[in-house]
């Protein structure tokens, strides 16, 4: 079924043998004059809008009230003055210059926004301004200005390219817009200035073709075969060229194409005989004789490309003087656990057996719970890269690289964001300018905002990032700025000149800073100019709307229905949500919409000069180009269930293959920026090695700032990121943790590794051996078929034919899926399988055009995952608001492995809530997802044999560990009630029992200690995290528990509730949200625990005195156990006491409920005189 919603040229050609009957979106051949004069019609306003044939004859039937945007054909009857000229008197038709028209399709894309959806028209909308200080030169800026058009009649800008120069079809400068040329091309092929016909000679652009036509003599790749032109131009518009051919040796590299031949490293490669005697690799160090003499050849071997085989990344192993003690100590209290546990069942307090019963049952379940945290902890390592060696591979002048181009793949950057509100604009808008600063080449390199809330704050503040990169970038490039967002470098404290060689550097950094004091004072008076602007613009339509009321003869007491519209900066409706929501204007009903706002860069540097009002700094030798930005928001319509951020996610994957298929997606938080900015490369180092093609991901720790000194509710989760993850990363790899991963494209898209892995089977783990296990059908399809490399005719016909069931219906992205595959290999070397051949990524991009902006849209639109595996097996997984573990656990149960990448400078760094409160909420979301994981499919207990056993088991705590909360609660209260009841877990202290509990305290301290010493924590962090540890589980995680088991038992949803980004109120405290005291009922439980303790306790204490047989070892007993309750709630009880100074109620209500209390004991300590009993009162203890 095609697309209703792509009539802009959606859809594309199939590729290689795919079937012509598939059903297809249409697509216009790119350049042809159908594309250019038929399908296009231009507005009143001067637009031009393409559509396809239904939609142009259903638009013929308009009425008054239809505005100017519709295209409309108006037929004029033949009069004496009119008269339709015969097929032979028709002037010839000429196509335009194919690199003209692509470049200024270009320039037209980026300043045009497109709009559509289910059911919908893909509309372009011209942007003449995109914010109200819109003043920008940059050429790759949306709305970028420039010289007017010399038509008479026209006022649009006339064409240029990508590097801001004006294009010119005729020798005579004559400087003409995009519409314009297209219709004098289309008409009569002349210039409208000199009236010569336009030349369309080879030799004119020869300096453009230079590097392709060397492309072509080197025959790096084989021709492809039955290729269409179409899909030729797609393959180079995505940077990406494919090949079937298999690595060779050099040897026979050299023989097919024809270069001079190697014989030394024939002779390496082969071992084989050469001459006179055998070639053999020397064992010294030299080619000197063996006694030392000069029997030999002087010197070391020869490298042979010594930099090129150097590895790229390295694995290295924890001391063994660290990790050997360390499993030998988790051994030792494993054991003493089951003795302990043993001795436990089988000496039962006689006296109190509910006590002893719910002990045992607790302790047994925390004995489960360590194992299963401590089993996967017994393989950490580390690794390390080596940047310069990418460089050298990948950046370096070469024979297969002349002009010394990239040959990294290309990488898609994703940011989501969901509410303006809660996550501010400028939080936003910094990291974007950290991506776009980032250290990776340009024109490899894109960056798409998903704005889930459709809000024109959002877009307004992406323009103005946008405008202002083109200030902040150079900067970075010119000085080494480190980090790049520029909030967070203006405020690090020190010497800012510390490092910089530049004389200029002080004065720079002062107009950079002025600048973006600016740019933040324009960034947070968005929201009054954007309601200030609808105001002005709502309150003219009414006084339009009345005026027509009155010339109608209506009445004018009526209302008038004028909706309150959100207005953009060039006086049009913003299609997304309004300020005040309206049908299909509201957070739940809008279109889809695509803006670029930055165009691809040019392949080649565009290179500034001295400073100007435009630049501020002087920029000479300085790369000016940013890499493209794209603002997304996917359709949205009622009834339709849109999964949150999963759904988010998914759409910006569809919609980055169709524009720029990157073969690999790193995405981020909107409020977690790059601090280093080499961390791509870093994660390129592992996926570019060898044997990188069986990594799914590459995940990188996630560090924060704002955070208070004291860590007090263990925000910066450090034994997490520094202890589990890099456990993990010695098994199958670590889990995906939301953000800051880069992903490679097509493990997203449901395919198994390239290599099949190892079958991981309990027989195989505990007695060697390899389970047998049945060969059956992959149900993946494998990327070589969809390559038309497989010999069996009927099995690719049958799987190509399950690709609209699987991706959808857009010929366009299934043809991306093969080129991302091929584009993500490593280089070609010896023994390096499954790669590419170097200088294959070196290709410059086709311009791009409306009609893949237009396929762009119909992916986005909210009907496009009907029916296919979008969620289920391909791309983010729905049914769990922890959709990020969900994805990492399908990848590694398809064979996939990950890797933990730690790097010395912070790649990535973010926000984290410091209050209670939202600390507990955060906790609690993850804690649901957790347990909607147990219930579901996705628990380990059900993970295949691709996945390693102690992976498992990883990932079966994560389904398991909220659970633990109901058994801690009622742990937590059982020193209270020892100490009510006189009794204790065990019938008295003796050495036995003394002996079992030091020991399994110390080992616990022990291997802390050893944790710290391999993971580089501190003890303090490490504290923080077990009293955290039981504060969420005396508390969100069981709220997780019951909300789970709602869902699971009463098909109750669970509500989501975002995670806010806003700092405090105070703004001269960084930490203000740190004191501030939210209520929630999360705080019952463990404020219940405490006081029932403190009781306890005076109650226990009191008893004891005042007995005739004091019994002090119970009293020990029970008192400590409490006081360590108390210990690990602190941090808690101190988040309620807020900030000093400020006493917020519920310490009067805490002051009034301890003073009842001293007030009964003291009572019942000393009654009157005349009483009877324990104390006097007849009151008697339990």
């Amino acid at each position: 079924m095609a697309s209703p919603g792509s009539v802009l040229g959606a859809g594309g050609k199939s590729f290689r043998n795919l079937s012509s009957a598939q059903s297809q979106s249409p697509r216009i051949k790119r350049g042809s004059p159908s594309s250019l004069g038929n399908s296009t019609r231009r507005t009143m306003s001067g637009r031009y809008v393409s559509v396809s044939r239904d939609d142009h004859d259903a638009s013929i039937e308009l009425t008054d009230e239809v505005s100017s945007d519709f295209p409309y054909t108006v037929h004029m009857p033949p009069t004496p003055d009119h008269q339709p000229m015969s097929i032979g008197d028709q002037p010839r038709v000429m196509a335009p210059d194919p690199l003209i028209a692509g470049k200024a399709e270009q320039q037209y894309v980026s300043n045009t926004m497109f709009t559509g959806g289910f059911n919908a028209v893909t509309r372009a909308h011209a942007m003449e301004k995109v914010t109200d200080y819109d003043d920008s030169t940059h050429p790759q800026m949306a709305g970028s200005r420039g010289g007017t058009c010399q038509m008479e009649g026209c006022d649009g800008r006339i064409m240029r390219d990508e590097r801001g120069e004006d294009l010119l079809p005729c020798e005579c400068a004559f400087k003409i817009c995009r519409d314009c040329y297209l219709d004098t091309t289309a008409a009569s092929g002349r210039c409208p200035g000199c009236k010569e016909q336009y030349n369309r000679d080879d030799d004119l652009h020869e300096d453009d073709h230079d590097h392709d036509d060397h492309m072509e003599e080197r025959k790096a790749l084989p021709p492809p075969t039955s290729h269409a032109d179409d899909d030729s131009k797609m393959e180079r518009r995505l940077s990406l060229l494919r090949s079937t051919k298999p690595s060779l040796l050099m040897s026979q590299q050299h023989r097919t194409s024809g270069e001079s031949f190697d014989h030394a490293r024939w002779l390496y490669e082969t071992k084989g005989t050469y001459g006179y005697g055998n070639a053999v690799w020397p064992k010294d160090d030299s080619y000197l004789g063996a006694d030392g003499g000069g029997g030999g050849m002087r010197g070391p071997p020869p490298s042979f490309n010594e930099k090129a085989r150097r590895p790229l990344c390295r694995k290295v192993q924890v001391p063994a003087g660290i990790i050997s003690p360390y499993r030998f100590l988790a051994l030792l209290r494993l054991v003493v656990l089951g003795f302990f546990l043993y001795w436990r069942v089988t000496n039962p307090n006689r006296n109190a057996m509910w006590l002893w019963g719910m002990s045992i049952v607790c302790e047994i379940w925390f004995a489960f719970s360590w194992i299963l945290d401590q089993l996967p902890k017994l393989c950490p390592v580390n690794r390390q890269t080596d940047l310069q060696v990418l460089q050298d591979k990948f950046e370096r002048v070469s024979p297969d690289n002349p002009l010394g181009r990239s040959d990294l793949p290309g990488i898609d950057v994703f940011v989501s964001t969901a509410d303006a509100e809660k996550e501010p604009p400028l939080v936003t808008a910094n990291t974007i300018l950290s991506i776009l600063a980032a250290e990776y080449p340009l024109e490899k390199l894109a960056c798409y905002l998903s704005d889930d809330g459709g809000a024109l704050l959002t877009f307004e503040a992406l323009a103005e990032a946008a405008s202002f990169a083109r200030v902040w970038v150079p900067f970075c490039r010119k000085h080494t700025i480190e980090p790049r967002n520029p909030e967070s470098y203006f405020l690090i404290r020190g010497d800012p000149t510390k490092g910089k060689v530049r004389a200029d550097f002080v004065k720079d950094r002062r107009r950079v800073k002025r600048e973006y004091d600016e740019f933040k004072v324009r960034i947070n008076g968005l929201p009054d100019s954007i309601r200030r602007r609808s105001d002005a613009y709502n309150a003219h339509e009414e006084i339009r709307a009345k005026r027509s009321q009155i010339e109608t003869g209506a009445n004018p007491s009526d209302p008038l229905n004028v909706p309150k519209a959100t207005w953009m900066a060039d006086g049009s409706h913003w299609p997304g949500t309004w300020v005040t929501s309206t049908k299909e204007h509201s957070r739940g009903d809008h279109p889809g919409i695509i803006q670029v706002m930055l165009a691809p860069p040019s392949p080649e540097p565009l290179t500034g000069g001295p400073a100007d009002d435009e630049t501020l700094i002087d920029t000479t030798d300085i790369d000016l180009r940013l890499p493209m930005l794209v603002y997304v928001s996917r359709e949205k319509r009622p009834g339709y269930d849109h999964n949150k951020k999963a759904g988010a996610m998914n759409a910006l994957v569809r919609t980055s293959a169709i524009m720029s298929n990157g073969p690999f997606i790193l995405n981020l938080d909107c409020d977690h920026y790059i601090y280093n900015s080499k961390a791509m490369r870093e994660a390129m180092c592992f996926m570019m090695d060898r044997g990188g093609d069986r990594i799914c991901y590459v995940q990188f720790p996630q560090r924060f700032e704002g955070v208070d000194p004291s860590d007090r509710y263990a925000n910066r989760n450090t034994v997490f990121f520094d202890v589990n993850m890099r456990a993990l990363d010695g098994l199958q790899g670590p889990m995906y943790v939301g953000t800051g991963c880069v992903f490679r494209r097509i493990a997203l898209y449901g395919f198994d590794p390239p290599r099949p892995a190892k079958q991981h089977t309990c027989w195989g783990f505990c007695c060697g051996g390899r389970k047998k296990i049945a060969s059956k059908k992959k149900r993946e399809m494998d990327v070589t078929t969809m390559n038309g490399a497989s010999s069996d005719d009927d099995m690719d016909t049958e799987a190509r034919g399950l690709l609209p069931k699987q991706y959808g219906d857009s010929m366009a992205f299934i043809a991306s899926i093969p080129i991302a595959e091929f584009a993500g290999r490593p280089l070609a070397d010896q023994g390096v399988p499954n790669s590419r051949p170097a200088g294959a990524l070196t290709v410059p991009r086709e311009p791009l055009d409306s009609q893949t902006v237009a396929e762009a849209i119909s992916v986005i639109s909210c009907f496009f995952e009907d029916k296919t595996e979008w969620g289920q097996r391909v791309g983010w997984i729905y049914g769990s608001v922890t959709e990020d573990v969900v994805t990492g656990f399908r990848m590694h149960n398809r064979g996939w492995r990950s890797i933990y990448c730690v790097t010395k400078r912070d790649a990535f760094r973010g926000t984290a809530p410091i209050n209670l409160t939202d600390r507990l909420h955060q906790v609690l979301r993850w804690a649901t997802g957790s347990v909607e994981i147990f219930f579901s499919r996705n628990n380990a207990i059900f993970a295949n044999s691709h996945m390693k056993i102690l992976q498992r088991v990883a990932y079966l705590n994560v389904g398991v560990y909220p659970f633990t909360s109901v058994f801690l609660i009622v742990y937590c209260f059982l020193p209270a009630m020892s100490l009510f009841s006189g009794e204790f877990i065990v019938s008295s202290l003796n050495v036995t029992f003394l002996v079992y509990l030091l020991v399994i305290s110390v080992t616990l301290c022990l291997l802390a200690i050893l944790e710290v010493k391999w993971s580089g924590i501190t003890l303090e962090e490490w504290w923080r995290n077990e009293q955290f540890w039981v504060i969420g589980g005396t508390s969100a995680h069981l709220a997780a528990v019951l909300q789970g088991l709602l869902k699971v038992v009463a098909g109750v949803d669970i509500s989501f509730t975002l995670t806010s980004k806003a700092g405090g109120e105070d703004e001269n405290d960084e930490f203000a949200e740190l004191y501030a005291v939210k209520w929630s009922a999360l705080m019952i439980p463990p404020i219940t625990i405490m006081l029932v303790n403190l009781i306890a306790i005076a109650v226990a204490v009191s008893r004891t005195l005042y007995s005739s047989i004091p019994q002090w070892s119970r009293l020990v007993g029970g008192v400590f156990f409490s006081i360590w309750v108390l210990t690990h709630l602190y941090p808690f009880a101190k988040g309620l006491m807020g900030r000093r100074g400020r006493t917020p109620t519920i310490v009067f209500v805490w002051s009034g409920l301890l003073a009842i209390v001293i007030s009964l004991l003291w009572v019942t300590i000393s009654p009157p005189a005349d009483s009877t009993g324990l104390g006097g009162t007849g009151f008697q203890f339990p």
